[in-house]
């Protein structure tokens, strides 16, 4: 499936509206600025920003207002409220609530694995067996936990605790695009950036749970997102980088692999946390040991009298980023060995565990963008004569059962520690893939296909073991019960407790609400 594509958002800020040439579906985007995760193979492109940075008057201009990809940064950006922290005035709006009588926030969160490029609808959670090898394609089918309801056979841990989720099949992405992947993360039909001018505008649903509920301690980013491109997540938009997700890649010390997914045997050093000590630039050419570092600063800070003019509101935010709770929830070695054990050694699987971590310890929305290649994503599986992905056999083939691991292990860990009923896992990319094998002179590959797909959800404390709508006999369109991007933003944020009647104001200062032509899905309440 091709179709001509602009690309209006290389970040430098054209004029409003501006067009420029056309993109094809599958070329890396221009704002892709980032590296596969880790890597040291590929170096970082310059940017060359004419627009006003998110830190500009501390002159921390090296990268896209969250990157944070120097200490030196992390303090600048500490001090004017670290990447989408929203504090001080996350702090303050929640005191304000609580001086109302209304309800502070309690621990829900949202964990969303997003599979860059668009998995198959046919070979995961729609199959159809007894169609044609040419639709049916080249995976067996296995029984699950619910009566009648099959899956991939390469899901078998998920089939088996099937009663725990919940898979939608007649998912309506008639209007998502392909890196940027901005539609279901937005919840926003029009957040098309390639045939949308506008289309970064529209700010992430982790951006609008940001503002509207904020994290569920202090002490941690209310919206995280491990990031292998730039192009792969959804920001803030017209919110505000201070409501862009926290992006955490260099936080922990997780493994290094390459854009094809291969094992380099190096590992990240989580430098994002080996902070020089103190707050000023004489200080901050001073190096010591992690521990002493943030030590030193909450000494220097609670000696300043600069201090003493800031409220408490001002204290807790610099609490935020001298504090031991966000380094900790970020440092793997504090997990039991057993259960880094039982999540696995693989990057993904690690991120998974992190993401735990870091719901566990206060974060509201975790994104892990399940991708190894920086360009249209590891799932876009056209053929195994197209590379880097491969087709149905070889490229999605041995993703399954790591994905299978990965979300079972993630299900049953949230529940072993009470906290699935409050923590929503949600698995989808951005679209489906076509009905028939054989696109673009593959035997085995399929194109991307907007007019269905599928996805699964777990926890929330949802009415789960179900499935919800259904696709046509040959899996290429919704047969009945389509679930529109709205209506799983609704969803999420009837979870999350965001009112579903609030609005941000657009560029041009119209409102605009933060449900787009969607309503909760009845049937998960």
């Amino acid at each position: 499936m091709t179709r001509p594509n602009l690309d209006p958002t290389d970040r430098t800020e054209a004029r409003p509206g501006a067009r420029r040439a056309p993109l094809p579906i599958d070329a890396p985007h221009p704002s892709n600025r980032v590296p596969p995760f880790g890597s040291r193979m590929m170096p970082m492109e310059p940017h060359g920003h004419s627009h006003d940075h998110a830190f500009r008057h501390l002159n921390a201009t090296d990268r896209e207002g969250l990157m944070l990809v120097t200490r030196r940064n992390m303090l600048k950006a500490g001090m004017a409220g670290i990447a989408g922290l929203t504090l001080p005035e996350l702090l303050r709006q929640r005191s304000d609530a609580s001086d109302a009588g209304r309800p502070i926030p309690g621990r829900k969160a949202v964990i969303l694995l997003w599979m860059a490029g668009g998995p198959s609808q046919i070979d995961t959670w729609d199959p159809k067996p007894d169609r044609p090898y040419e639709n049916r394609g080249p995976f067996d089918v296995i029984q699950t936990a619910l009566p009648g309801v099959h899956i991939c056979e390469h899901l078998p841990k998920q089939a088996a605790m099937l009663d725990k989720f919940t898979i939608l099949r007649s998912v309506d992405a008639a209007h998502s695009n392909h890196e940027p992947n901005k539609v279901f993360q937005t919840g926003n039909l029009e957040a098309a950036p390639r045939i949308n001018p506008r289309g970064d505008s529209y700010p992430a649903i982790g951006s609008v749970v940001a503002k509207h509920r904020g994290a569920n301690h202090p002490g941690m980013p209310p919206y995280v997102a491990f990031q292998t491109s730039r192009t792969h997540i959804a920001y803030a938009g017209v919110l505000g980088k201070e409501y862009d997700p926290f992006i955490a890649n260099q936080a922990a010390r997780l493994p290094i692999y390459t854009n094809v997914g291969v094992d380099t045997g190096r590992m990240t050093n989580a430098e994002l946390f080996n902070l020089p000590s103190g707050l000023t630039e004489q200080r901050i050419r001073g190096r010591r040991s992690l521990l002493e570092q943030f030590d030193d600063t909450r000494r220097t800070i609670e000696s300043s009298p600069s201090v003493d003019a800031m409220d408490d509101y001002g204290r807790q935010a610099i609490e935020l980023i001298a504090g031991r709770r966000a380094r900790d929830a970020f440092d793997l070695e504090r997990e039991p060995q057993e259960v880094r054990d039982r999540y696995g050694k693989h990057l993904w699987c690690q991120q998974a565990l992190l993401a735990r971590r870091l719901v566990e310890a206060g974060v509201s929305f975790v994104t892990l963008d399940l991708s190894y290649h920086t360009a249209s994503g590891t799932w876009d599986t056209h053929g195994d004569n197209i590379p880097p992905y491969g087709g149905i056999s070889k490229g999605l083939g041995p993703l399954l059962p790591l994905f299978d691991h990965l979300i079972t292990t993630l299900v049953s860990d949230l529940e072993r520690l009470g906290l699935l009923d409050d923590v929503l896992v949600i698995a989808q990319g951005e679209f489906g893939r076509t009905p028939q094998l054989g696109t673009q002179g593959s035997t085995d590959g399929r194109n991307h296909w907007t007019g269905v797909m599928s996805m699964c959800m777990a926890g929330g404390g949802l009415n789960h073991g179900q499935v919800i709508g259904a696709s046509m006999p040959d899996g290429g369109h919704i047969k009945d019960r389509p679930v529109t991007p709205g209506d799983l933003a609704a969803t999420i944020y009837k979870h999350m407790g965001v009112p579903l009647d609030a609005h941000y104001l657009e560029k041009d200062g119209r409102p605009r609400a933060i449900v787009d032509r969607g309503a909760p899905i009845a049937e998960l309440f």
